[in-house]
């Protein structure tokens, strides 16, 4: 059985993974880091737009770019780009821009490879549950 964490563990674990992208149109490589929880809120809601009925729809113009800018770091994990950046990001080349995307979507579990992956590495059931049917834990 895996160690149960507690909170400090928890908010103390450097749990944010990267991955370089070689780039050769540009004359180097980017790196793109997974999204913290607040960023991939802030992410979703930048696709979402809201009609004068109140309706929500999603907004797919320069989400590849979108996604860019939210995960392209330095090598001090400083974000590259600000949402200021998005006009000039989105003028780029459009085969870097989805590789860097599509990277971006791995890396953050967006895309459907990564999401079957999930499925396939996750465990069913209650791990050690107990065989008696009560939500009690035994003695």
């Amino acid at each position: 059985m895996s160690t149960i964490l507690n909170r400090a563990a928890i908010l103390a674990a450097n749990d944010l993974a990267t991955v370089i992208v070689d780039v050769p149109e540009w004359g180097g490589a980017v790196i793109i880091r997974s999204m913290t929880g607040g960023q991939r809120d802030a992410y979703e809601t930048s696709l979402m737009t809201k009609d004068s009925s109140g309706r929500y729809s999603v907004d797919t113009e320069n989400m590849r770019a979108k996604l860019v800018i939210f995960t392209a770091v330095d090598e001090t994990g400083t974000p590259l780009f600000t949402p200021d950046d998005l006009p000039a990001l989105a003028g780029k080349n459009a085969a870097v821009i989805e590789r860097l995307f599509v990277a971006a979507q791995r890396i953050n579990g967006l895309s459907k490879d990564a999401v079957a992956d999930a499925e396939k590495n996750s465990v069913s059931g209650q791990p050690d549950a107990s065989a008696s049917g009560s939500p009690q834990p035994s003695a």
